[in-house]
């Protein structure tokens, strides 16, 4: 950024000063010296060759530090070396992380193209976000900043001074949001400076957010650790921890540091980060107009995975990566200045893998209120945990159970209904890996029919036949003269879906039937269906004589 004389010339005399003290905080002063501590071994030609600009021969800088003898230098002295001679590369800025849409073009180019991580950006480039999107970049000092959705930013200045460790970086947020954590500047060159469209912010080391002003907002720094130099051509002011600085337009000075609203106060009781989808409750905070909530990496907190904006005081989190995760859950004021905080850390565990799903199937309709639910063996697993609810989120499960098996039915009955389960794996040290997809099912009053096919007689035997079970079930069949099955003329037990009566009585018969588990779980009988029985001299009239039937 250049200011010309003539420009300068025309503002008023307090003005000029104001501007010039704000551009004197804000760049680096080619008037100071860079400090070196001298090494064993180290020569003058040998550091003017490592750290000065080619047309600056090493026998100024032996001047300048008024030294005898070129070939002598004590350990331990100091060396100053004047930031105006130092050499300065170009300091491509690296893309640490996306989220969503992120597209970035060249200077003087419309054309945008995707970005992907670990690309390198320089000077002119500009980045732009999406909805629900954000991109982290890492610069040549460690600096890292995190522009957030619906953003622009332009690289302005990267670079750095040789092998000094002194960056100096420049960004313009020409729209949106930043969060930025910045390396403490290592020499009196290091710059680290953010153009609002309305002031600019300037540090050395700290960690703050700049807004660039939306619609019925105007642009903000916030500062959560270190201080800010924010200020523009009107004048500065100076943000301490735990402030922020509005700047209505660039003709007014920033405004007065405000505080920052607290942290909202996390709802331990109603938190579960445990599993997902997460669930997240915190207290109201006075004066707040709406609350973001954040997740981040725990060990990159500028590397954001999640990120919206409610007015409630909860909020439900579908899905997120593996990982040691950070939830943050800030208040924004009326003028759309973000607070403090609150933190919370979580694990989200990929391992061990959630066994596959086998029974009851996805939308499947059961006649069982204990229905049996089975799964995949996975290697890795102790046990598998159960979930069922009434809700795809599983807000609110109705049961949660443990097997060491591939198979587990309900402790309880489930009442008629629609249902969703889903089951996870717990590994050895009792660590529980993440749910898989839940799966539909439908609990039904219903009892199973057995479809009973027409009776037969022959030979003086009945035999009854019904529908066959799943693999593994045995059958429970009953006859019943009155239809109350309290003393009922037959109570068998058999293998195969069919019963053999010799010598059968005559007259009106009723019969149900129950299906039986392998696991001895019995469902509930049939309802009984009502057979009509010839005069017992009828069963050797012709082999195969069908009988009458009726449903109740």
């Amino acid at each position: 950024m250049t200011v010309s004389s003539t420009r300068l010339t025309h503002l008023p005399w307090l003005s000029r000063l104001l501007l010039l003290a704000l551009l004197a905080a804000a760049f680096p002063s080619l008037a100071q010296d860079w400090t070196y501590r001298v090494r064993p071994g180290d020569t003058l030609w040998d550091l003017g060759g490592r750290y000065l600009k080619p047309s600056v021969p090493w026998e100024q800088l032996q001047a300048h530090n008024r030294v005898a003898d070129p070939y002598r230098l004590p350990p331990g002295s100091q060396l100053r070396f004047p930031v105006a001679w130092l050499a300065v590369q170009p300091a491509p800025a690296r893309v640490l992380a996306t989220r969503g849409k992120v597209q970035f073009g060249d200077a003087g180019q419309a054309a945008l193209r995707d970005v992907v991580e670990g690309q390198l950006l320089t000077i002119g480039q500009h980045l732009v976000t999406g909805a629900d999107a954000s991109v982290t970049l890492v610069f040549a000092d460690e600096s890292r900043l995190q522009l957030r959705e619906h953003s622009r930013l332009r690289l302005d200045q990267l670079s750095r001074y040789g092998r000094t460790g002194m960056v100096d970086t420049r960004v313009r947020l020409e729209q949106g949001r930043t969060s930025n954590r910045v390396t403490p500047a290592k020499g009196p060159a290091s710059r680290y400076i953010i153009d609002a469209p309305t002031a600019t912010s300037s540090v050395r080391g700290t960690v703050f957010r700049v807004s660039a002003g939306e619609p019925g907002h105007v642009a903000s720094t916030e500062v959560l650790q270190g201080r800010v130099q924010v200020g523009n051509r009107r004048g500065a002011r100076l943000v301490n921890p735990g402030q922020a600085t509005r700047s209505e337009s660039l003709d007014t000075r920033p405004g007065a540091a405000e505080a920052l609203l607290p942290a909202p106060r996390l709802d331990v009781a109603q938190l579960r980060l445990e599993a997902l989808p997460a669930v997240l409750a915190w207290s109201a905070v006075a004066t707040a107009a709406q609350y973001r909530v954040e997740v981040v990496r725990a060990d990159q907190p500028e590397i954001l995975l999640f990120a919206e904006q409610t007015k409630a005081t909860t909020l439900t989190i579908p899905d997120l990566p593996p990982g040691a995760l950070r939830v943050l859950v800030r208040a924004i004021s009326a003028d759309g200045v973000e607070g403090l905080d609150a933190e919370q850390d979580m694990v989200v565990r990929d391992q061990p893998a959630a066994p596959l799903t086998v029974r009851p199937v996805n939308q499947e309709t059961v006649r069982s209120a204990r229905p049996r639910f089975q799964w995949s063996k996975v290697e890795q697993a102790r046990s598998t945990v159960l979930q069922i609810a009434r809700d795809a989120q599983f807000l609110a499960p109705v049961l949660e159970q443990e097997s060491r098996g591939t198979h587990l039915r309900p402790g309880t009955d489930l009442a008629a209904g629609s249902y969703f389960w889903r089951v996870a794996s717990r590994d050895g040290d009792g660590h529980r890996g993440r749910f898989g997809q839940p799966v539909a099912l439908t609990i039904s009053e219903a009892p199973i029919d057995p479809a009973l096919q027409p009776p037969q007689a022959a030979k003086g035997q009945l035999t009854l036949r019904w529908q066959a079970g799943e693999p593994g079930q045995r059958y429970r069949v009953q006859l019943d003269r009155r239809g109350d099955f309290a003393q009922p003329l037959l109570d068998r037990e058999v293998a195969q879906p069919e019963v053999s009566l010799k010598r059968p009585w005559h007259g009106t018969l009723h019969v149900r039937v129950q299906y039986i588990d392998d696991d001895g779980y019995a469902g509930a009988f049939s309802p009984a269906q009502r057979i009509e029985l010839p005069c017992r001299t009828c069963y050797g009239a012709g082999g195969g004589a069908l009988l009458l039937w009726l449903l109740l």
